[in-house]
């Protein structure tokens, strides 16, 4: 760990802290919420000794990159507007792209706008949503999954306030850990709530792991975060050029089988019954459900994971 290089990169109007180690072709690792560059720790290290630059971001709001106050700060254009920047300073045309949760959905953005930017995608855990012109994102999950779904809780503007009731630690602990599936629900009377099984940590996730992320969400609060919650309406509203448009690019998709959102209502049928193919026409046809493994897989089962990515990319 001590060898991974941190520097801040100025892209897009704002300071960015990016991790990387290595040297070669390059890999781009977008993190997603609640997590920063260091979710990828163990896939830095690793593909650096493959013979590969290995790059890691804090994406705008996390860490110890520049947080603008703004929800419309957040967009996806802002974001996949930071990512082109940080591209073209790392001197390459194109890179490989690995992301999960919230990363990856701005994967399938940076796919969608700038498909020659990535010569290749390994998408971890959400797969590509095509956008509906008629169901706006907010209202929809509202009206499927209700008020307590968690998407809709983020929208709260008192959701912070909540956050700090618990504490950073005990809220990143709960949302690390948590191996239930289906959709998240945050009840209003205990949100946070550590049940028994999940009062020790698992063991791909240390005590100082735990304190590296609380520390920098102590420091920096969790808005910047909840903040692409909030924008999800007005990516729909932004995006409407892009109704109907498929994503042109090689893409491998790896998730957990317990994974809340392949076993949200409607996704699995969605992934493994043409959809997904129909959308994302490159998609390798071997879609890989790592058995036992919940949402983080790229922490949980680490070298499981860095197999999948070293054995697509190694294609190209």
């Amino acid at each position: 760990m001590e060898s991974i290089e941190h520097r801040t990169v100025n892209v897009n109007g704002i300071n960015m802290h990016v991790a990387e180690k290595g040297k070669g072709p390059v890999i781009l690792f977008l993190h997603g919420f609640p997590e920063l560059w260091y979710t990828w720790r163990h896939q830095l290290v690793a593909f650096a000794d493959l013979g590969y630059r290995a790059v890691a971001p804090d994406l705008r709001g996390y860490g110890d990159t520049d947080a603008p106050a703004e929800v419309a700060s957040y967009t996806c254009f802002h974001v996949v507007g930071d990512l082109v920047a940080l591209i073209e300073s790392l001197g390459v045309e194109s890179v490989f792209l690995v992301a999960h949760d919230w990363g990856a959905m701005i994967g399938w953005y940076l796919c969608l706008f700038r498909p020659d930017l990535v010569k290749a995608y390994v998408c971890l855990s959400v797969p590509f949503r095509p956008r509906h012109p008629k169901m706006k994102p907010i209202p929809t999950m509202r009206a499927f999954f209700g008020d307590d779904y968690y998407m809709c809780r983020f929208q709260d503007p008192g959701m912070e306030d909540e956050i700090a009731k618990y504490g950073s630690e005990a809220v990143l602990k709960k949302i690390l850990t948590d191996r239930k599936p289906g959709p998240p629900c945050l009840p209003k009377e205990n949100p946070f709530g550590v049940s028994p099984e999940y009062s020790k940590l698992p063991s791909w996730l240390s005590q100082d792991d735990l304190k590296y992320y609380s520390t920098k969400f102590d420091q920096k609060g969790f808005t910047g975060g909840l903040n692409y919650y909030r924008a999800l309406d007005l990516n729909w509203e932004l995006t409407a050029a892009w109704t109907g448009a498929k994503v042109k690019v090689a893409v491998k998709f790896v998730v957990g089988e317990l994974d809340l959102v392949y076993t949200t209502p409607g996704m699995k049928e969605y992934v493994h019954g043409g959809g997904f193919k129909k959308d994302v026409p490159m998609l390798d046809e071997d879609v890989i459900v790592m058995e036992g493994a919940a949402h983080f897989i790229n922490q949980e089962r680490a070298q499981e994971t860095n197999s999948h990515i070293h054995n697509f990319i190694n294609k190209f």
